[in-house]
């Protein structure tokens, strides 16, 4: 009677490991450190670095110069100390808002594709991407095989990581007024916009998997806390000066690499009618944000 209980013991063990290390919220920190431990990665951070660090910096020193100090003064009416922190909080989310909308205007939507894209490749998920890009077979640097090599143009054009949605800006204006809250406003404020923007960081796995707009919704809805959690960390990467643009780049990584888990676990969860080997539906782009 030993051996089984110990063999249930251990398999209650690894259960509980599995979910700890599959816990979305850590997702956004896996994709840190798969881009960094992946050099094939790099040219896609390269192409972009010194523009937009440059715009980054530009962004949060004028709004810290012109915008801190009067929000301080308002916050300080409801805050008292704290004003200064949350205050510090709010003009980086403020800042955080508006570099994203300009890195849309440098077309860094594009980049963020090929992260998601050569990661799904470097992990096998071929059969998951091909409906939707070309795929060269023996892509290789020095000799060694290189995911971002292999990715050929998309065949269904254009190929979106995230869509620009003014229902998430104008609801990110509509929280700010939370951060007028003592205390617990700020991390509100933070879990609100999670809440809508975790969804948009897989909306090109909708579109590989060929989600209709009922199904994508359907499909977030039993995960919503999941994605909840993912977007407001990925939130608070992008809150980091200067950084911002590099945890963008790192949370597509993330956001891949949980594809990744929730590609393996699918045949499981859906039965042989949806094994690994069934291709995917019809890729398509058009449709509305989550």
């Amino acid at each position: 009677m030993a051996i089984p209980q110990a063999a249930s013991r251990q398999a209650f063990i690894n259960k509980q490991k599995t979910a700890i290390t599959g816990s979305s919220w850590l997702f956004p920190f896996k994709g840190i450190y798969y881009f960094l431990t992946h050099p094939f990665l790099y040219p896609l951070l390269r192409a972009r670095l010194l523009p937009c660090l440059l715009l980054s910096t530009f962004v949060l020193v004028n709004l810290f110069v012109w915008t801190y100090l009067p929000q301080v003064a308002l916050l300080a009416i409801f805050h008292g100390p704290l004003a200064w922190v949350n205050a510090a909080f709010l003009v980086l989310g403020e800042s955080a808002a508006i570099v994203a909308l300009l890195f849309e205007a440098f077309f860094v939507d594009e980049t963020l594709v090929d992260v998601f894209d050569a990661v799904l490749v470097n992990e096998g998920l071929d059969s998951l991407l091909a409906p939707a890009r070309t795929l060269h077979p023996d892509a290789e640097v020095d000799g060694q095989p290189n995911a971002l090599k292999r990715l050929g143009k998309p065949t269904t054009t254009p190929a979106i990581y995230s869509p620009f949605s003014i229902r998430q800006i104008l609801e990110f204006i509509l929280f700010l007024p939370f951060n007028l809250i003592p205390v617990v406003g700020t991390p509100v404020f933070l879990l609100l916009t999670g809440y809508r923007a975790g969804p948009l960081h897989h909306w090109r796995y909708f579109k590989l998997r060929g989600f209709a707009k009922k199904e994508r919704k359907a499909y977030v809805k039993r995960r919503r806390l999941r994605y909840t959690w993912f977007g407001t960390v990925a939130l608070l990467l992008q809150l980091v000066p200067v950084l911002s643009m590099f945890f963008l780049l790192t949370t597509a990584a993330g956001s891949a690499l949980w594809v990744v888990r929730l590609e393996t676990a699918r045949p499981l969860q859906e039965g042989a009618g949806e094994g690994e080997g069934e291709s995917p539906p019809a890729y398509t782009d058009a449709d509305d944000p989550v």
